[in-house]
């Protein structure tokens, strides 16, 4: 690799996103040109900024980073890549790579392997972890498998991506409403779009499911 690297950073949250500057800014070669917080503002950023490599978490607000790959691929064929993410599962890396991504890591891995991944990938290969855990999940009758669901939740709007986040963290529909300046009775719609397009029956199973999505 020759000259600097271009990185765009994507992650919801503020301290991660903080924690992978620090790291890429240390290194030689690296400089971070942007970060965004979810999907929409990171096309936005890309198109802007145009980065050689774009660094994104696997979940987060307003779409997951396996549509972003698909988008970027879409658009930026010759764009690479990098998916973090907390899942440790063969599945969603086997997603990220049929969406375009060109590596996957663990966002508890070492500096060293996503330094490692990152010259991998901007060589020219790719960079995907053969050795990550395949989580089962037993179908039940009637119900789609979470790995199904995850699938799914690409079909929820941004707003019901939010909502669902919302819930995961605790929020009642009143507070929710408060929060996005909606009614109640609203709340309560997007809550019943969500357990319709995710194939979930009752309110405590959809929180749980919430809570396990994202904070898997």
């Amino acid at each position: 690799m020759t000259g600097t690297i271009d990185i765009l950073l994507v992650d919801d949250h503020q301290l991660v996103r903080d924690g992978l500057r620090l790291r890429l800014d240390s290194i030689g070669g690296f400089r971070v040109v942007g970060e965004a917080s979810n999907m929409p503002d990171a096309l936005r950023a890309i198109e802007r900024l145009a980065p050689r490599l774009v660094l994104t978490d696997l979940s987060m607000k307003g779409g997951s980073g396996v549509a972003l790959a698909r988008e970027i691929r879409q658009r930026h064929p010759a764009m690479h890549v990098l998916v973090l993410s907390m899942h440790n599962n063969a599945e969603y890396m086997a997603e990220a790579r049929a969406a375009g991504a060109s590596g996957y890591v663990l966002k508890d891995a070492p500096a060293t392997e996503i330094i490692a991944a990152i010259h991998t990938i901007l060589s020219g290969g790719t960079y995907f972890n053969d050795h990550l855990k395949q989580v089962a999940a037993a179908p039940v009758k009637g119900h789609v498998t979470d790995r199904g669901r995850y699938r799914q939740i690409e079909k929820l709007t941004p707003r019901e991506q939010e909502l669902l986040r919302d819930l995961a963290n605790g929020l009642s529909n009143k507070q929710i409403a408060v929060l996005h300046g909606l009614s109640v009775r609203t709340v309560e719609t997007h809550r019943m779009s969500i357990r319709r397009k995710l194939d979930i029956e009752g309110q405590a199973e959809l929180i749980k499911f919430a809570v396990e999505f994202f904070n898997a």
